[in-house]
């Protein structure tokens, strides 16, 4: 049974979306994040800080090669996955690639209400929350589209219509 993986940048809805998608096909559940804090010991902004964004990739990496040979697995990316090709690659080799998206503004507003945002989410750029994610989307719009086998707008739907579309749409695959 092949993986299902969730990307999409952050506060779109991926670990959300994941545990109730797990849930609803009895499948087990992986945050790539959480898998990776874990094996480091460290939240994601001490990692950056302490050995910088290169081997922090280098790590979410590792950590998706190794979820990738694993059978039937739910696993929500970190938002940067999609940056190296190899990352697209392993995970269009081992399952299905569903991006999660959403308007700047209601990532933004996520961001806000989203208690790992400070510590565990350490901001990209010297900017403010808008104009970062606007940025980064822009730079990796390109990257997700490559990478996905189909997409899901998460504005306006809640986590059962998200996980109802991407079952309906995975059956057309």
């Amino acid at each position: 049974m092949k993986n299902i993986y969730l990307i999409g940048y952050r506060c779109t809805g991926k670990t959300s979306v994941g545990k109730t998608l797990a849930k609803k096909l009895n499948r087990d559940f992986l945050d790539a994040d959480e898998v990776l804090v874990s094996d480091m010991e460290m939240t994601v902004a001490e990692i950056v800080q302490r050995f910088g964004w290169d081997e922090f990739r280098n790590s979410e990496t590792r950590i998706l090669k190794k979820m990738s040979r694993m059978d039937g697995k739910i696993v929500a990316t970190g938002g940067g996955v999609i940056l190296r090709d190899e990352n697209i690659e392993t995970m269009r080799d081992s399952g299905s690639v569903i991006w999660l998206k959403a308007e700047v503004s209601t990532i933004a507003e996520r961001m806000v209400a989203d208690v790992k945002t400070g510590d565990q989410r350490p901001g990209l750029a010297e900017k403010g929350p808008v104009d970062e994610i606007g940025e980064t989307l822009a730079v990796r719009t390109p990257m997700y589209s490559k990478a996905m086998d189909f997409s899901i707008e998460t504005d306006r739907m809640n986590v059962q219509e998200i996980c109802d579309r991407i079952l309906e749409k995975l059956s057309q695959l």
